[in-house]
């Protein structure tokens, strides 16, 4: 377990930061992106929490600590562990992907794409979405330059699938969605 008595420890100071193999990245090295997006993403979902009124099931306290199991795998490289360390595992996908199909049981088919609004508690959904797909992003652009857990980009893309889909739900089960109305304002 993880104790932290001090939170200041100056050996970022000149712009480094440490991994957790004791190796150390420029602060604008491409995995610390990766590893601060994917912060982001769970820091936003966590801003989303307080516009879901417990109407999630527990579902995104169960991300969010996945997203800091996440943070853990990328923080110690993939080609160096010399230990069993801590993972994204399949597993984690696949509750992803049996929480998305639950969800998606009672949503009507789109005939539009869904612009982000509705509920405070689905536009902060999107938002978190958003973040998600850019952490993503910079997992695959780390993924071109160093081997990554090939979970880690199966579980953020299911992570965005799996938020958008309950900011419909929490848009009236999808009755209260925006949706795109292409050309409306030419």
């Amino acid at each position: 377990m993880v104790k932290l008595t001090k939170i200041y420890t100056k050996t970022g100071d000149l712009g480094s930061t440490g991994l957790g193999d004791g190796s150390r990245r420029k602060k604008y090295d491409i995995r610390i992106d990766a590893i601060g997006a994917v912060d982001e993403a769970n820091a936003a979902i966590g801003m989303a929490r307080l516009h879901t009124q417990n109407n999630d099931d527990g579902m995104l306290a169960h991300i969010q600590n996945d997203l800091f199991d996440l943070g853990a795998d990328l923080c110690l490289p993939h080609d160096r562990r010399s230990k069993p360390t801590l993972r994204i595992t399949h597993k984690q996908v696949e509750r992803l992907e049996g929480e998305i199909d639950h969800m998606n049981e009672n949503l009507k088919p789109l005939n539009s794409f869904v612009l982000p609004g509705g509920s405070h508690a689905s536009a902060t959904l999107h938002l978190a979405r958003t973040i998600v797909r850019r952490a993503e992003r910079a997992v695959y652009a780390l993924n071109e330059r160093e081997s990554l857990n090939p979970e880690i980009g199966m579980y953020l893309n299911r992570l965005s699938d799996h938020l958008f889909v309950l900011a419909r739900v929490l848009n009236d089960q999808g009755r209260a969605d925006v949706l795109w109305q292409p050309g409306e304002n030419q």
